[in-house]
Order: C-alpha cells, then sequence, then structure tokens
C-alpha cells in the first residue's frame, strides 16, 4: 500500500472525534486541538517475499496553550481510553480502510510544551504501529 493511503486512513480514523482537526504536516500557527500525523520510520521485508512492512508513525496531539487551564483536561480526554480517545479512534478500524492488516497505537509519551513560533503550545505524541504490504 502507497503511505498516503496508510496516512489517509489514520486520518479518518481520527477525525472521527468531535471537534479535533487532522493534519499531514505541523502548521506554524497551528488551530488546536489538532492531531498531526507523521512517518517516522519503515521496517522492511517482516514476511517472506516483501509481505509485510512495519509503518512506525507518529500522531501529534496539540490541545492548546500552555497558559491555558482546561488544557491538561482536554489532553487527559484524548489520552484516555474513552470516546474521544486517540487511541479508541485510531484502532475503530483497524485496517485503515483496507490500507492495512492492522494497526495499533501503541504508547503515548513527549507530554509537554511544544513550540511553534511565537507560541507554547501542550502537547504529546502518540505511538502508532501499521502493518501493511
Amino acid at each position: 500500500m502507497a503511505i498516503a493511503e496508510i496516512r489517509a486512513g489514520l486520518a479518518a480514523n481520527i477525525a472521527t472525534i468531535p471537534g479535533l482537526r487532522v493534519a499531514a504536516e505541523i502548521k506554524d500557527n497551528p488551530s488546536p486541538p489538532i492531531a498531526v500525523i507523521s512517518l517516522n520510520n519503515i521496517s522492511y521485508d517482516l514476511a517472506m517475499a516483501r509481505g509485510t512492512t512495519l509503518y512506525n508513525f507518529t500522531v501529534t496531539l496539540i490541545v492548546g496553550r500552555v497558559a491555558e487551564r482546561d488544557a491538561q483536561r482536554k489532553l487527559d480526554a484524548y489520552a484516555g481510553n474513552g470516546e474521544r480517545s486517540i487511541k479508541t479512534a485510531v484502532q475503530s478500524d483497524r485496517q485503515l480502510g483496507g490500507a492495512a492488516f492492522d494497526c495499533v497505537l501503541s504508547e503515548m509519551s513527549s507530554l509537554g510544551a511544544l513550540n511553534l513560533g511565537e507560541q507554547t503550545y501542550l502537547a504529546a505524541d502518540f505511538s502508532c504501529r501499521v502493518y501493511a504490504e
């Protein structure tokens, strides 16, 4: 499968969270809350005859400016296991509309401040493993 199809599948899953924007690239002036999908690395030939490839993506969730009182509460809701969680959304269609064999959101890390332009935002990174052709 093409990386663009996998990225589109991830974006479609995340976009099911009401009020959360999704972007393929970090913008200079984001409008939180926004989830940004980026490809970290690719592991080839996990099965014979080039049958499986592992794509490791990061979903960076930017929830608001650090000074906002409710930024941490928003992040907590997205990080949990409820209906607004990134994990629930990403794994809602584990085949990503036919673009993958499976996808798993495995961890949240790098919780803290993210400086973009003149602003400082509260953000967290989520690791996503996608197995595809």
